[in-house]
C-alpha cells in the first residue's frame, strides 16, 4: 500500500469518528440534565432481602390486551384493570365474565372511584377524566361518550402534561399526580420514552395536583419531584403519600398544602421511605392500614454513577435505547405501614412477571400490576 493511500485512510477514520464524537457531543436532543447526589444503592437487604414468593403467579387472562398498569375493585365489587391503547377491562374477581369497560384512547395509568360510582381515571393522553358507570360495553367504532374530561390544565400556559395516578378523597378532592411538567407522552412516542426522558434529565418538574370537582378548579399541591408517581391518601384523610421514581423515595405530604416546593425543605413534606432499592411506582390502600407498592425494576449502579454527571447522560440520549443502564427484570412488591415501616416484601429474581407496577389487596387475592405483561398475576393471600 502506497503512503499516499495509507495517508487518505487514515484521513478517513479520523473523520468518521470526528462525526461520530461530533454527533455523540453536540446532536441537538431535547433533554437538559441536572446533576444531583444519588445515594449509595443499598441492594437486597433488611426488609428487602431476596425471596422468590412473588414467584409462580397465578394469572388470570385478558385476551388479546396488553400491560395492566393499574388494577382496583369497583363499588360493584368487580374488578377493573386498565390496559394499553385506553382499554378499561372489568370482570369478576376470578377474571370471569371479562368485558370492556370504557375506550378514552389514550392510556389510562391510574383511577379510582367517586360517590357517585364513576370511574375517575388519570390518562397522560388526555387528561384527568370522568367515565359514567354506563353498564353498555362501548361500541369501538365511536367515541366513547362517557368519558368525560374534567382538567388538562390548570391556565392557558400551563398544560397538565403527564396526568399518571389518583385518589378521591372521601370529601370529594381528586388528588393527582401530573408526574413531569416537561415531556408529554402523547408528544414523545408514549408514556415510556416521555418518562425515561424526565428522569435522564431529573429537573424535578413533577407536582401533585387536586381538582375540585365543585368548581371546576385545579390547584398545586406540591412540586418539584421527579417524575411525581403513585400515589395514595392516610386513613385520617389528612396525609399524601406519594413515590417521586426518579430519586427512588416515597414522601408524605400535608394534603392541605398549597404550591408547596418539596425541595425547599418545608415541614409539610418529608421523606418517608428513602434509598429504595428499585424504581417505585403506583401506590394502593391494603388492608390493615397497609399500602402496597411495586418497583418497576431495581436499580443500576451505572445509572446512579451518572447522576452527576449530565453531559454524559446527555450523550445516552443520542444513543440506541437499548444501551440505557435500564436495569434488569426483576419482580417486587412490598407493602408499608403510615409510620414508614415495611411490612411484607413479595419477589420473582427471575422477572417472570415482567414491570411489576404495584399491587391490588383483597381478603382473598393480591392482584399484580404490570406495565407489559399479557395476563393479570394474583397470589392468593
Amino acid at each position: 500500500m502506497s503512503a499516499s493511500l495509507v495517508r487518505r485512510s487514515a484521513v478517513g477514520v479520523a473523520l468518521v469518528f470526528a462525526g461520530v464524537a461530533a454527533y455523540l457531543c453536540f446532536w441537538p436532543v431535547p433533554i437538559e440534565p441536572v446533576s444531583w447526589q444519588a445515594p449509595t444503592p443499598p441492594g437486597f437487604t433488611g426488609p428487602y432481602a431476596p425471596n422468590t414468593r412473588l414467584a409462580n403467579l397465578r394469572a388470570i387472562e385478558v385476551g388479546n390486551e396488553v400491560g395492566p398498569e393499574h388494577i382496583a375493585i369497583g363499588p360493584d365489587g368487580k374488578l377493573y384493570a386498565a390496559m394499553e391503547g385506553g382499554i378499561l377491562l372489568r370482570m369478576d374477581p376470578d377474571g370471569g365474565r371479562r368485558e370492556v369497560f370504557a375506550k378514552t384512547g389514550g392510556r389510562v395509568l391510574g383511577f379510582d372511584f367517586d360517590k357517585q360510582g364513576r370511574m375517575i381515571a388519570a390518562d397522560p393522553m388526555k387528561g384527568l377524566l370522568a367515565i359514567a358507570p354506563d353498564a353498555r360495553v362501548p361500541d369501538a367504532r365511536v367515541p366513547d361518550s362517557r368519558v368525560m374530561v374534567l382538567a388538562d390544565r390548570l391556565s392557558a400556559g400551563d398544560p397538565i402534561r403527564y396526568a399518571n395516578s389518583i385518589v378521591v378523597a372521601p370529601d370529594g378532592t381528586i388528588y393527582f399526580t401530573d408526574a413531569s411538567a416537561r415531556f408529554a407522552p402523547a408528544d414523545w412516542g408514549g408514556t415510556l420514552e416521555a418518562s425515561l426522558l424526565d428522569i435522564l434529565e431529573q429537573a424535578a418538574t413533577g407536582r401533585v395536583l387536586a381538582h375540585d370537582p365543585a368548581t371546576g378548579s385545579t390547584r398545586i399541591v406540591a412540586r418539584g419531584f421527579s417524575f411525581a408517581n403513585g400515589i395514595a391518601l392516610s386513613l385520617d384523610a389528612r396525609t399524601l403519600f406519594v413515590t417521586e421514581t426518579g430519586r427512588y423515595r416515597i414522601w408524605k405530604i400535608d394534603a392541605g398544602a398549597r404550591d408547596l416546593d418539596v425541595q425547599g425543605g418545608a415541614p409539610q413534606a418529608q421523606v418517608l421511605i428513602d434509598n429504595l432499592p428499585g424504581y417505585p411506582d403506583n401506590l394502593m390502600r391494603g388492608r390493615d392500614g397497609r399500602i402496597w407498592v411495586g418497583l418497576f425494576r431495581p436499580r443500576n449502579p451505572a445509572a446512579d454513577g451518572l447522576a452527576r454527571r449530565p453531559f454524559v447522560r446527555k450523550m445516552l440520549q443520542r444513543l440506541p435505547r437499548s444501551w440505557l443502564p435500564l436495569g434488569q427484570p426483576y419482580g417486587h412488591v412490598f407493602a408499608f405501614d403510615e409510620a414508614g415501616r415495611v411490612t411484607e416484601d413479595l419477589q420473582d429474581p427471575g422477572g417472570a412477571y415482567p414491570s411489576t407496577t404495584g399491587a391490588t389487596e383483597t381478603a382473598e387475592r393480591l392482584y399484580i400490576h404490570s406495565l407489559t405483561a399479557r395476563t393479570i398475576g394474583w397470589v392468593p393471600r
